[in-house]
């Protein structure tokens, strides 16, 4: 029974997952408020919900589930009126979905927006192909410059859920980063499924070094940030558009997943431990001083103690700026689920601990290091009695930030860059203070 009345044109947007789901959410919106709705990002009493999910790993989509469960019970509680769902784990398991949670009013997969805005009463409105709402603060968004996936890599679910990989022109892309300018961002994120097959469905040839530079001649755009760049086949001419073009950050996020060659075999990642640190080393020479990115997986079927203790050893070699760790997991129609799952969960957690653990001493040094440095920062918010920020070294939400206490005549402005001393360092952040003028 419902306990009261909703507006009816309002809808409440929430969006699981990874950034590339954020874009999709943000694309959605755009289409919904050129039909007149009011369109709220996880916020707002909306009698219309539309979740975004995620299915990448057990975790991801236990959550997606979490939250549609959740709005199915303030559906019958009279709260909500109508849920619908689209995105990954909807794409991946609509038919499982359908049948033990049959309250949700419609599931709609990844390509099917179209269908989703009928569903909606909104018409598809095809000159806004390439304009969003965003999500993000003004300053920074992301921009995605392909969709898909063809990479054979074993343990992932992707390709079955994004299909395989289309880029999007490079016009349409510098149109679209001309109109985020317009809308106040001054940074952006260039974000792919694998950045480094760009162009190869368009152009017949890796494109992504002259996207770089055709998105650095776009007046007011000051940072430009490379996320998702796969190690084999890496296409250097990457690293000479990093090199020359001076408002793209010296920062390069490259997901190496391991470097036991058992492991990468196992894996089908197509590169090897020498060639993973040549390619490492060439990057470093080539652009000193770059911050890169990685992430590793461990707990794969057939991952022994020793290939463990490789990855352990190679990272505390080479000493990554920033680096993330998952653990294993086991999804359907993957070329790994034909293998058994066996290496205990309690073994795949500890060994992701032991090497974030290494990290944070890693991070630590080369915070240390910066100690009385001028940088650089962009500030993102405030919180409490802090000003935040990131360095071109720092993406959002996922790297170390930047603390600048607001007192006595401190005053920074979200959205601006500012000159921070470093004073103090901690694992993972710095503090700092406005430089003198």
């Amino acid at each position: 029974m419902k306990t009261k009345t909703l507006k009816k044109n309002k809808v409440n947007v929430v969006t699981l997952g990874c950034s590339k789901n954020l874009v999709d959410s943000e694309v959605l919106m755009a289409q919904l408020r050129a039909n007149n709705y009011d369109v709220k990002h996880e916020s707002g009493d909306a009698p219309v919900v539309v979740i975004n999910t995620c299915g990448f790993i057990d975790n991801a989509k236990q959550e997606s589930i979490d939250t549609i469960l959740r709005y199915v019970d303030a559906k019958q509680a009279g709260k909500v009126e109508k849920v619908y769902v689209t995105g990954c784990l909807s794409q991946r398991y609509r038919p499982e979905l359908e049948k033990e949670i049959p309250q949700v009013d419609g599931y709609f997969g990844t390509q099917d927006l179209p269908r989703l805005l009928k569903t909606l009463k909104a018409d598809y409105k095809h000159e806004l192909v390439g304009e969003r709402l965003l999500t993000t603060p003004n300053h920074y968004a992301y921009l995605k410059i392909s969709e898909g996936c063809d990479r054979k890599c074993s343990f992932c679910a992707i390709p079955l859920m994004r299909g395989g990989h289309v880029s999007v022109s490079m016009d349409a892309l510098v149109k679209q980063a001309k109109g985020l300018v317009k809308q106040g961002v001054k940074e952006i994120m260039l974000i792919a499924q694998d950045l480094t097959y760009y162009g190869l469905d368009i152009y017949g040839k890796r494109n992504v070094a002259e996207l770089i530079k055709k998105l650095s001649d776009v007046e007011g755009l000051e940072w430009i940030r490379l996320h998702y760049a796969f190690p084999s086949g890496f296409p250097m001419d990457i690293i000479d558009a990093i090199k020359d073009c001076p408002n793209v950050c010296n920062y390069l996020d490259m997901p190496l997943q391991h470097v036991s060659d058992n492991v990468l075999k196992l894996m089908r990642r197509g590169i090897t431990k020498e060639k993973s640190t040549k390619l490492v080393e060439t990057i470093r020479e080539k652009v000193p001083g770059i911050a890169m990115r990685t992430t590793f997986l461990v707990g794969y079927p057939g991952e022994t103690e020793d290939d463990f203790n490789q990855l352990v050893h190679w990272v505390e070699e080479m000493k990554f700026d920033r680096l993330g760790v998952f653990t294993y997991s086991h999804e359907e129609n993957t070329h790994a689920h034909k293998s058994e799952d066996n290496v205990p969960d309690e073994v795949k957690k500890e060994r992701a601990s032991i090497l974030m653990d290494a990290q944070r001493d890693i991070s630590r040094e080369l915070n240390s290091k910066k100690i009385g440095k001028t940088l650089k920062v962009l500030i993102d918010r405030k919180d409490g009695g802090y000003f935040i920020g990131r360095t071109e070294h720092d993406s959002p939400e996922v790297d170390n930030e930047v603390h600048i206490k607001a007192e006595g005549d401190t005053y920074l402005r979200i959205g601006d860059f500012a000159n921070i001393k470093i004073t103090s360092a901690e694992d993972y952040d710095l503090i700092g203070v406005p430089a003198k003028q």
